[in-house]
């Protein structure tokens, strides 16, 4: 039954995308040998290698060997990114010994959304993406290159490259991870320190004393975000060697598997990834979103992604992919694990493997492995100095963080659409107890999330509500993450009050216990429902059923204007800057994309 839907849900997915998928295949065909190397006119040329060593500039000039670009998102800001300070040398040393070439073609920029929680440039975050889009086409726009090595991995970092990736869909590409930082004090812990420290229980050197044993050395954030997330979806979308984004760095395994990608590039012949990406692709990511409880913003990212190669999904594809998904880990904020206790259970090789057993994965979607999703029920070994592969383990390791699908945690996936008289949004449910996911409850509307953690902090709050934040969305403001409501809203359910939160804006990629129908669209700018509500509106939040009502009479309801709201003038942090993504952003559902009119 479920295989039979699964071949529903992408034979409607392909039909709803036919002729916009068709428009892009033939964009990137007639792109693909327009312009070549040895078209390009001698002076573009001698530009292009002038930096090259003279020994290289010899063999490139012939333009018989190939010449790859690598786009990378470096900075030692972001500990995931620190490790590719060293990848460009090494993938350039690796294709020269394979009779081929790289070039460092471009950096994009990576900001961090964990130093930014709270603050002005968090308003900055959702919008880097397609800045990084960009950056990517501006690397690539030389017309030089063969295909692109791509180095990223967290929250805007992996969407953006990916878009940019598709708009020069015509290269054979591969994704390079960094992989997790080794494990520092559990998650657990660091929620519980959280926690005291907002009930001023603690003082602030030990919440920080607390934070810095977590967040403690190179590598992606250990708890299953959106940064982790990227690199289970980059897996299921087969643009990963297999089973590479959870190796830690500074091992000699990530550094053979750094040169397996520069190998693997030469002596294969990989698709051009805008033909390699299809319906199915992008569908293999979403069942392991929801089978693995992953971030609540890949229900933006990977529609913005699969519009870039001209694949059209909704909303109602993730529910429907829910529907019929069994989740099989428990990886925080959804368990107490880290995503190294989740590499050591198992892995995406043990998830791959029951998916693909029950046939709930396409096996027969294209990968840069040239063999299905076969290939990714494999984990690498480093032996004699090669990268070996063995299958990976049937029976998982830890049945508290990784279970086989007759034994799921639950039988449907980890994130649930909303619907009802407000509008649509998005609820992550794997974190949230069975008896917190029905909340019925008066609402209190906020301006901001500052205005909630003032009135928190003078225990204002103590009661029953569903907090209510419209104007967060991508035209008002960027769609900032209201991460910091996390610990007071936890705080509070766990005192004994019903509490739920409804927002046009995001929550973290941790969003946690307490339940949020986030995304919230039509936006309240966009004269959203969400606008409309008033402080001791009854509301229902029933994510078991997927519904968000008002509880009024729906002539009073139809007939009520927004309240009155003036969104600010946004400066500061170079907020400004952003005016123009701000003012041409599609909506949520549509991916958020300051440039999506140009992906119908």
């Amino acid at each position: 039954m479920a295989l039979k839907k699964l071949e529903q849900i992408t034979q409607k997915v392909k039909e709803r995308s036919q002729k916009t998928r068709e428009n892009y295949l033939e964009r990137i065909l007639t792109h693909k040998g327009k312009i070549q190397r040895k078209d390009l006119g001698c002076a573009n040329l001698a530009h292009a290698y002038a930096s090259i060593p003279d020994h290289i500039k010899e063999r490139i000039k012939e333009n018989k060997d190939s010449n790859f670009a690598i786009v990378s998102a470096y900075n030692d800001m972001l500990s995931a990114h620190q490790p590719f300070k060293n990848y460009p040398d090494i993938i350039k040393q690796e294709l020269f010994k394979n009779h081929a070439f790289g070039q460092f073609a471009g950096g994009t920029p990576a900001m961090c959304d964990g130093i930014t929680q709270g603050y002005e440039g968090m308003e900055l975050s959702l919008f880097s993406r397609d800045v990084i889009a960009m950056s990517v086409a501006i690397a690539l726009s030389h017309n030089v290159f063969d295909g692109a090595f791509y180095l990223g991995v967290c929250d805007k970092i992996v969407p953006g490259l990916l878009i940019g990736a598709l708009s020069f869909g015509h290269l054979p590409s591969i994704f390079v991870p960094s992989g997790p930082m080794t494990s520092g004090i559990s998650n657990d812990e660091k929620s519980k320190t959280r926690q005291l420290f907002a009930e001023g229980k603690i003082s602030r050197d030990k919440l920080l004393e607390s934070e810095m044993k977590s967040y403690h050395d190179i590598g992606t954030c250990t708890f299953y975000g959106t940064a982790n997330s990227n690199q289970m979806m980059i897996e299921f979308m087969g643009l990963h060697l297999p089973n590479s984004a959870f190796i830690n760095p500074n091992t000699p395994l990530r550094e053979a598997l750094v040169k397996e990608a520069a190998t693997h590039m030469t002596r294969n012949k990989i698709k051009p990834i805008g033909e390699l990406i299809s319906e199915k692709n992008i569908i293999n990511a979403m069942i392991g979103l929801m089978a693995t409880g992953g971030s609540t913003n890949h229900t933006i990212h990977l529609v913005a992604i699969a519009r870039a190669a001209g694949i059209i999904i909704n909303w109602d594809d993730f529910d429907a992919i829910s529907s019929i998904i069994p989740l099989l880990a428990r990886v925080y904020p959804n368990g107490k694990a880290d995503v190294n206790q989740f590499e050591a259970a198992g892995g995406l090789a043990f998830v791959v493997n029951e998916l693909l057993k029950e046939g709930l994965l396409h096996d027969d979607a294209d990968t840069i492995m040239g063999q299905g999703m076969q290939a990714y029920i494999k984990n690498p070994f480093l032996i004699d100095g090669k990268v070996v592969y063995k299958d990976g383990v049937k029976t998982s390791k830890e049945e508290n963080i990784l279970r086989n699908i007759n034994n799921a945690f639950s039988k449907d996936g980890g994130v649930k659409i909303l619907k009802g008289n407000i509008g649509r949004a998005v609820i992550k449910i794997s974190a949230v107890k069975e008896e917190h996911q029905v909340i019925k409850a008066p609402a209190i509307v906020f301006h901001s999330q500052q205005e909630f953690l003032t009135r928190f902090q003078n225990k204002e709050l103590q009661k029953d509500f569903i907090a209510v934040l419209p104007y967060q969305g991508p035209r008002a403001s960027g769609m900032p993450e209201l991460h910091k409501l996390t610990p007071p809203l936890g705080i509070l359910q766990d005192q004994g009050f019903k509490v739920a939160l409804v927002t046009d804006g995001r929550m973290s990629g941790a969003s946690g216990k307490v339940p949020a129908a986030i995304h919230m669209s039509p936006e309240a700018l966009l004269d959203g429902n969400i606008a409309k509500i008033k402080d001791g509106d009854m509301l229902l939040l029933d994510a078991k059923n997927g519904t968000l009502e008002i509880l009024i009479d729906e002539k009073e309801w139809q007939e009520r204007k927004a309240s009155d709201f003036k969104v600010k003038e946004v400066f500061g942090c170079g907020r400004e800057l952003f005016a123009g993504f701000r003012a041409q952003s599609s909506s949520a559902e549509t991916g958020a994309m300051s440039f999506g009119g140009y992906f119908k």
